[in-house]
C-alpha cells in the first residue's frame, strides 16, 4: 500500500499510527471481497443458498463448461409410437397404417368394443368451459413451479440494487503511545487520542459497471423465466391432449353402448325367427357387458387426465373432476407458414435463444467490470479530532489537531490480468453457444414442421379413403347378418376391424394435435390453434 498523509498540529507518531491502522483495515476490506468470491464455490460444487441456480443453464455466466453440453431440445418425434413394441393383444396385422398409439402412463387405454359410429362432428365441449388459451393464462398465474422461478426476478432487482451501493465509511477510535507505567521527566512521552473516518471512493467507475452487469444478468433471467413458461406450456399441451383423447374415447364407447342395444334387439328377432341360434344372443350380451367395463375404464381415465391437468393449473383436487375443456382433436386450421419463416420466427422469439444472446451482452459487461477492477478503490482518511496529552511536560496543556490522508493501491504487479482474460474467453464461449443453439433450434423447427405435415396427411388419408371403405364393409356385413345370410361372428369380426380402423384414426388425430402444439413450442410463439 502507498500512503500519502497530511497532518496539521499532530506529531508524526500519531499520524503514522493512524496510517498503519487504516492500512490494515483497507487490506482486510480487499481480502474480504476475495474471500467472498472464493466461498461462492467449493470442491463439492456451488454452496447452496449462496450461489443460486434456479435454471439449468446461466447464459453468459463465467462458469466451467467442462462436462456440460448445450441445452438439448426435447425430442419432438410425434411418430415414434409407430416404431415401439406393441402390447399383448394389439393389432399386429401387416400394412401401411401405424399401430395404436401407446400410452406413456402405466394404465392401458381402454379398447374400443361394440358397434361404433364416427360422429358427424366432433364435440368441442360445453360453451364457457376451459379453453387452451385460458389454461395457459391460468398456468402462468397459478403453476407452483413457475411461481417459484418467478421469485428470481425480484431477487435480480435486489442484485441491481446491491451492485449500485457505495461502500460505507469506517470510523476508527484510537489511542497511541500508551506507556507501560507512567511518563516522567526522565522518560518523557505523550499519549495521543484520535477519531478517524475512512471512506472508499470509486474513482474509475466500477460501481456503474457492476450495475450494468447486474441489469444484463436480470435481462437474462427474464428471458430464462419466459423459456421456463414455454417448457411448462409444453407439459400443459401434453396434458390437454390427453384430456381430449380420453373424452373422445369415452364418447366412442358411449355410442357403442347405445348401438349395442339395437344389436341385441336385432339378434333377439333373429333368434325368434329361428334364423340364428341362441348362442348369438349370448355373444352380443357378453359384448355389451364388455363395453360397459370399457366405458367405466374410459370414465376413470378421463378423471385421471383431468386431475393431472389440475395439478399443472394449480386447481384444488376437489375441483379437478369438474373441469370441462373446450377443444377438439381434429385440425380445422390452415397450414402454418413455410419452414424458412418458422425458423426465422423461432430465432427471433424463442426465449432460450434470446437468453443466450442476452448472455453475450452480460459476458461483455463482465469484461468491462474486470477491466475496471484493475484499479482498486481509493481510501480517504480524515481525522477531525486528535488530542495530544503532552505527558512529558507537567506544566503543558494538551493540544488538539486534525489530519487527512489518502490511501491507494498501486497496481504494479496485479492488474487483474487473469480475470480479464478469463472474462474475454467467456464471451467467446457464449458466442459459440449461441451459434450452436441457433442450429439446434432450426433443426428442431424443421423436424416439428415435418411431423406436422406427416400427421396431417395421415389424418386426411383416414378421412378421405380409409374410414369410408371400412364403414362400408362393416355396414355390408351387418346387412347380410340382418337378412340372415351371415352369422353373428362374421358381423362381429367386421365390426372389430372397423373399430381397429377407428382407433387408428383417433390415434392419428392425437398425433397430429400433438404435432400442432409441438410446432408452437418449437417456434416459441403461437402459429397454430
Amino acid at each position: 500500500m502507498l500512503a500519502l498523509g497530511l497532518s496539521l498540529g499532530a506529531k508524526h507518531a500519531r499520524g503514522q499510527g493512524s496510517a498503519v491502522i487504516a492500512d490494515d483495515i483497507i487490506s482486510s476490506i480487499i481480502a474480504k471481497g476475495e474471500r467472498a468470491r472464493e466461498q461462492d464455490s467449493t470442491h463439492l460444487g456451488p454452496v447452496h443458498g449462496r450461489v443460486e441456480r434456479p435454471f439449468e443453464k446461466n447464459p453468459g455466466a463465467d462458469a466451467a463448461r467442462m462436462g456440460e453440453r448445450l441445452p438439448q431440445p426435447r425430442p419432438i418425434d410425434i411418430l415414434a409410437a409407430a416404431a415401439r413394441e406393441q402390447p399383448a393383444g394389439a393389432d399386429r396385422r401387416a400394412g401401411i397404417l401405424p399401430p395404436a398409439l401407446p400410452e406413456a402412463a402405466a394404465r392401458v387405454e381402454p379398447p374400443l368394443y361394440g358397434p361404433i359410429d364416427l360422429p358427424a362432428g366432433e364435440a368441442e365441449g360445453p360453451p364457457g368451459s376451459l379453453t387452451l388459451e385460458g389454461a395457459i393464462a391460468r398456468l402462468i398465474q397459478s403453476n407452483p413451479e413457475l411461481a417459484v422461478k418467478f421469485q428470481e426476478l425480484p431477487k435480480a432487482e435486489a442484485d441491481v440494487l446491491t451492485a449500485g451501493l457505495y461502500g460505507n465509511p469506517l470510523v476508527l477510535g484510537g489511542v497511541d503511545q500508551v506507556p507501560y507505567g507512567r511518563y516522567s521527566p526522565q522518560r518523557p512521552g505523550s499519549t495521543s487520542y484520535s477519531v478517524s473516518i475512512v471512506q472508499p471512493f470509486d474513482v474509475n467507475g466500477k460501481i456503474p459497471a457492476r450495475v450494468r452487469l447486474a441489469q444484463s444478468a436480470k435481462s437474462v433471467l427474464q428471458a430464462q423465466y419466459q423459456d421456463a413458461v414455454r417448457l411448462e406450456v409444453e407439459l400443459l399441451h401434453a396434458a390437454w391432449v390427453e384430456v381430449l383423447n380420453a373424452r373422445t374415447t369415452l364418447g366412442y364407447l358411449q355410442t357403442s353402448m347405445t348401438n349395442s342395444e339395437a344389436l341385441i334387439r336385432t339378434t333377439q328377432e333373429q333368434v325368434k325367427r329361428g334364423a340364428a341360434p341362441e348362442t348369438d344372443l349370448d355373444t352380443v350380451v357378453i359384448q355389451q357387458e364388455t363395453i360397459a367395463n370399457a366405458l367405466e375404464e374410459a370414465a376413470a381415465r378421463l378423471t385421471r387426465t383431468k386431475r393431472a391437468l389440475a395439478v399443472l393449473l394449480g386447481i384444488p383436487p376437489a375441483q379437478a373432476d369438474r373441469i370441462e375443456v373446450r377443444g377438439a382433436l381434429r385440425d380445422g386450421s390452415s397450414p402454418p407458414p413455410p419452414d424458412e419463416e418458422l425458423v426465422r420466427l423461432a430465432l427471433c422469439h424463442r426465449p432460450d435463444v434470446v437468453a443466450y444472446k442476452l448472455g453475450v451482452r452480460s459476458a461483455m459487461a463482465n469484461v468491462e467490470v474486470q477491466r475496471r477492477e484493475r484499479f482498486p478503490d481509493v481510501f480517504a482518511l480524515y481525522t477531525p479530532y486528535g488530542f495530544d496529552a503532552n505527558n512529558g511536560d507537567p506544566g503543558a496543556r494538551g493540544a488538539t489537531s486534525w489530519g487527512a490522508g489518502v490511501f491507494a493501491s498501486v497496481p504494479l504487479f496485479n492488474r487483474n490480468q487473469g480475470n480479464i482474460r478469463r472474462a474475454e474467453r467467456n464471451v467467446m464461449q457464449t458466442q459459440i453457444e449461441v451459434s450452436g443453439l441457433e442450429r439446434q433450434v432450426a433443426a428442431e423447427v424443421q423436424d416439428a414442421a415435418l411431423d406436422y405435415r406427416t400427421t396431417r396427411a395421415a389424418s386426411e388419408r383416414f378421412e378421405r379413403l380409409i374410414l369410408p371403405r371400412a364403414k362400408h364393409l362393416r355396414d355390408e356385413r351387418y346387412r347380410l347378418y340382418r337378412d340372415g345370410q351371415e352369422n353373428i361372428v362374421t358381423y362381429l369380426n367386421a365390426q372389430r376391424d372397423y373399430n381397429d380402423t377407428l382407433r387408428l384414426y383417433r390415434d392419428a388425430l392425437v398425433r397430429h394435435r400433438r404435432s400442432m402444439l409441438a410446432l408452437n413450442t418449437a417456434v416459441g410463439t403461437r402459429v397454430l390453434p
